[in-house]
């Protein structure tokens, strides 16, 4: 029997078929695309932690193709897993290791300690860290992952630092949900450009955590604070404060302060001092 067009039963079984049709197309595209979901976030990761190191050479990394990107990462950078806690690398390292799952995760998370804090209670145990290389094979920057609040949002991003350890080379920050024009300043590049030769810790002191000088300054840096801070950003103060603390967090004893450390004394800085 012949449904009337008009009735409410015809009206349902349309409306049914309709949600059907577009739920298989749906789950069939989430499916399609998944390898490719997953290969793009790897080059997104990839080409952020280039655009840190500065390898990008005369041009912005975002003007590098993705076969570039993948020849610079695969040439001159090294992922190595490190335990935050004993800033050892880890051995056979689990090449599938997740940071995120592992900071939400309650069997595995550590909570958040020290004088910095970023507005999150835990973190990961271990953390994918890049070590870039120069033509002979040696250490010539560091890339490490940072993440802390802002106003709006949990700011991820990557600082690389010099061979000295000490001194900034790059600051990129690539997932956040800050204010466009006030927070979200923090992608502007003359403002990222600001942070290359920065200071980490206070010239010729150790490298330890009352030491700590980088950060965000309220305006203009003052003329003691040049080497260490940059421009506040207009109108974003709490934003502005969040990446002060979570770079002194991420740089402290609580983060990457002991696997600094232990890389300063491979390179022959046994009190973790600036190489040269």
């Amino acid at each position: 029997m012949a449904l009337n067009k008009d009735s409410l039963l015809n009206t349902l079984l349309v409306t049914i078929a309709l949600c059907v049709v577009c739920a298989l197309l749906v789950s069939a595209a989430a499916v399609g695309l998944k390898s490719q979901q997953a290969a793009n976030k790897e080059l997104d990761l990839k080409k952020n932690v280039v655009g840190a190191a500065g390898l990008s050479g005369d041009r912005s990394v975002g003007e590098m193709t993705a076969a570039e990107i993948n020849q610079v990462f695969e040439s001159r950078i090294e992922r190595k897993l490190v335990d935050i806690a004993s800033g050892k690398f880890v051995e056979d390292a689990d090449a599938n290791y997740d940071a995120r799952k592992a900071a939400k995760d309650p069997q595995s998370q550590k909570p958040v300690k020290g004088s910095y804090p970023i507005g999150l209670s835990n973190r990961e145990p271990q953390a994918w860290v890049y070590l870039v290389k120069d033509s002979a094979g040696q250490i010539e920057k560091v890339v490490l992952p940072v993440y802390g609040k802002g106003l709006w949002s949990t700011l991820y991003g990557f600082v690389c630092l010099e061979k000295d350890l000490r001194s900034i080379a790059g600051l990129t920050f690539y997932e956040h949900a800050e204010t466009p024009g006030l927070g979200g300043e923090v992608e502007n590049p003359l403002w990222k450009a600001k942070w290359i030769g920065q200071q980490v810790w206070e010239q010729g002191k150790p490298a330890v955590d009352e030491n700590l000088r980088v950060g965000v300054a309220k305006g203009a840096p003052s003329e003691a604070n040049q080497a260490y801070e940059v421009d506040g950003l207009s109108g974003a103060t709490i934003t502005s404060r969040g990446v002060s603390m979570l770079l002194k967090y991420w740089f402290s004893q609580e983060g990457f302060g002991p696997f600094l450390k232990n890389l300063a004394s491979q390179q022959g800085a046994a009190d973790g001092k600036a190489n040269s």
